[in-house]
């Protein structure tokens, strides 16, 4: 199967609101890491690619930097806009923006769908000399009990990330990062999520591959519904993350 270097923005079509209040937020030390060096975020220009609903624009707009989130599929692109966020359409491969303007690039959770070298060469177009790309994920930590429990229902889907154009793992990035950036490395924060079952639920459909309804939706209702009851504690279970984010440089 070909890679769509674009991939499909509209696989997240009626998504963006479960997106916007069920998916993970990132760690604070790890915005610190990304900010760390590069000056007072007050003067900064970032752009955050593959935005989504705001999660991680709001997060860097909270310190104060000047972030634009690029984000093409316009449900999503709205639910960012309500929540007061700078965002507009655009593309990995295009950002739009001058060369050399930019001196943060982020990418939170997204830098899979788009993971190829025409995004990796915009990105260091738009970076001055010393400014920084930092993709980040947040991945399943498997040594907590009910996140593997939640990590083997959700797995049965993942063929359907292939369809949808996906590439992750942590040669492919490195790969792609040492091809045009210094000091290429990574760096991992701890996280978690705490949800009710109605959370649970909307955290599964907030994933691009997960069937919203027919006899595979109700197949995984009935998967969540057995874990939640063995893992539940106070009407509630926690999904155990590692924050990675990958830095590089523009020399």
């Amino acid at each position: 199967m070909s890679f769509d270097p674009r991939g499909n923005p509209q696989r997240f079509n009626a998504r963006s609101d479960d997106y916007a209040r069920y998916r993970p937020s990132y760690p604070a030390a790890a915005i610190d890491a990304i900010l760390a060096g590069l000056g007072d975020p007050h003067g900064l220009r970032a752009l955050d690619v593959g935005a989504g609903t705001g999660i991680s624009t709001g997060l860097l707009a909270a310190r104060g930097v000047s972030v634009t989130g690029i984000e093409p599929n316009a449900e999503m692109r709205a639910s960012a806009e309500s929540a007061g966020l700078t965002v507009r359409d655009g593309h990995a491969d295009a950002l739009g923006e001058p060369a050399g303007s930019i001196d943060l690039v982020t990418s939170f959770q997204a830098f899979h769908w788009f993971a190829n070298a025409e995004s990796i060469a915009e990105f260091a177009r738009v970076l001055r000399s010393g400014g920084r790309i930092a993709l980040v994920w947040n991945e399943r930590d498997d040594a907590d009990p009910f996140t593997r429990a939640y990590g083997e229902i959700v797995e049965g889907f993942s063929d359907r990330m292939e369809l949808a154009g996906y590439r992750n793992g942590s040669s492919v990035i490195r790969g792609l990062l040492e091809a045009a950036f210094a000091g290429v490395r990574i760096e991992s924060f701890h996280n978690s999520q705490s949800l009710d079952y109605d959370g649970l639920l909307g955290r599964v459909r907030s994933t691009s591959y997960a069937p919203r309804d027919g006899a595979p939706y109700l197949a995984l209702v009935a998967a969540l519904d057995a874990a939640f009851e063995r893992f539940e504690r106070d009407g509630r279970v926690e999904i155990v993350y590692r924050t990675d984010v990958f830095f590089g440089e523009k020399p």
